[in-house]
């Protein structure tokens, strides 16, 4: 049986990590390698980053951030903000991520995607999807630019073109639960799921095992949480025990 994945998330600003609730009221969680490393030594199975004003400041990723933390980890990290052409992936995977992580360019151009993967692999490309519930609630909606922007796309759907184009994984993120703690949209997850045979990433809202375990029964093959370890609300050991507690299978080998 594969086992399911805990993932801790640095959103990096200034090469500093921050942390906010739906994406705004962004505040100081500390430094990236420092962070990384205490998450990896608790368990982690893998680390994303995200740097959260790239694509605003139509910037590429800030290498030294990915170089440092490189440095640090022996667990896969993924890498993603302000990617927007090949080479920018490329730079990110020269300078020591596993996995590029990408948002905006992609929806704006989901052929981006097969370019890719075609040259990196597809398990090298991860589709971020940040998606806001509509005010009918008919669906989601796909957001770009660290969530400032909406896109014509309705979530769902694209999510089944990512896939489609060449991303090996998706990154969902529920922008209305982010930072909330109120547990991942499983309504989304869901769907997702039932549309695209890749693995899917849940996002936004986790805070309990019982949460993540929610997430995980709807779909998803990983669960990635933030504001919990930056806050010091639980580490990665807890939440692994506690989902393995609910009967979820989990690598536990360093989890403490």
């Amino acid at each position: 049986m594969l086992k399911n994945r805990l993932i801790a998330c640095l959103d990096v600003r200034d090469e500093r990590v921050v942390k906010g609730v739906r994406f705004e009221n962004l505040r100081d969680s500390g430094d990236p390698a420092a962070l990384a490393t205490r998450y990896e030594a608790e368990g982690a199975d893998e680390i994303v980053v995200l740097d959260v004003s790239a694509t605003r400041e139509s910037r590429g990723t800030a290498i030294a951030t990915v170089r440092a933390l490189r440095r640090v980890l022996g667990i896969p990290l993924t890498v993603g903000g302000g990617v927007r052409s090949e080479d920018d992936a490329a730079a990110l995977l020269d300078a020591g991520a596993d996995k590029v992580a990408i948002n905006s360019a992609s929806v704006a151009e989901p052929a981006l995607l097969t370019r890719l993967a075609e040259r990196f692999g597809r398990q090298c490309v991860v589709q971020a999807i940040d998606a806001k519930r509509r005010a009918d609630g008919s669906g989601w909606r796909v957001c770009t630019h660290a969530g400032t922007q909406a896109s014509m796309w309705d979530a769902v759907e694209f999510a089944g073109i990512a896939a489609a184009c060449g991303a090996g994984e998706l990154l969902v993120t529920s922008m209305d639960r982010d930072g909330t703690g109120a547990g991942y949209d499983t309504e989304l997850l869901r769907a997702i799921n039932e549309r695209v045979d890749v693995p899917v990433i849940a996002s936004g809202g986790g805070r309990t095992p019982a949460q993540l375990s929610d997430a995980i029964h709807a779909g998803a093959s990983a669960v990635l949480v933030a504001s919990i370890l930056h806050d010091g609300g639980s580490s990665v050991g807890e939440l692994k025990q506690g989902l393995a507690a609910l009967g979820i299978s989990m690598r536990l080998e360093r989890a403490a």
